[in-house]
């Protein structure tokens, strides 16, 4: 099995690192990550910068893709990018297609959530709506070959499912227990219907901020 996780100047680190944790441990899977062109790929505050060894068309027939968020996945997403042209082309061949946070809306503008359920950060619902899809609270939405992940941290839920979906629940228990992944976090403010409307406010000011200001 052939997982590529696909990268992008700006995108947010652990949208990408916390699947490839999981995945890595799959036995006898291939995890790559490929950009539009190789070399450094810095991530949303251009402070992690990954080397990237393979190009989109090197990537072509992987079995498993993970697209990553970002801020400025939206304006990706309405001005065109690569990294559409790369999923449109591939999808047709994978066994899954997966993406983490505001990766969704890539996936979107490559045509592949028109009319299904899917789901994206919270702050992003209605920019996903404008593809068709119908988004949803849920943490990872599975609609045949396609999953979603919420935002950020739910990369790694993503993850799991998938393993399970493709290798079975003691594989990816296995994984999960591994590296220790058993949630207990201080607040439970990690949905939009559970945190406050002072947290939402607060999250949503900063979050338009960094639309406006993404540059990478």
């Amino acid at each position: 099995m052939q997982a590529a996780i696909a990268l992008y100047p700006g995108f947010t680190p652990l949208d990408a690192i916390g699947p490839y944790q999981v995945l890595v441990n799959v036995p006898g899977a291939e995890v790559v990550f490929c950009a539009a062109r190789r070399g450094t790929v810095p991530d949303e505050h251009n402070l992690i910068h990954f080397a990237v060894e393979h190009t989109f068309d090197e990537v072509r027939t992987p079995d498993v893709i993970v697209v990553p968020g970002a801020p400025n996945a939206r304006k990706l997403a309405r001005g065109g990018d690569p990294i559409v042209d790369w999923i449109r082309a591939v999808h047709p061949s994978t066994t899954y297609t997966t993406s983490v946070c505001t990766g969704s809306l890539l996936l979107g503008a490559a045509g592949l959530l028109d009319g299904l359920g899917a789901t994206t950060h919270w702050a992003s619902y209605d920019e996903l709506r404008t593809y068709g899809a119908c988004s949803t609270e849920q943490r990872v939405v599975t609609q045949g070959k396609i999953i979603t992940a919420a935002g950020v941290s739910s990369g790694i839920d993503m993850a799991l499912s998938l393993v399970a979906a493709m290798y079975g629940d003691l594989v990816a228990q296995a994984i999960q227990l591994g590296i220790e992944y058993d949630p207990q976090p201080p607040f439970d403010s990690g949905a939009p219907s559970k945190a406050t409307p002072d947290v939402r406010s607060l999250v949503l000011t900063r979050m338009e901020y960094l639309w406006e200001h993404a540059t990478v």
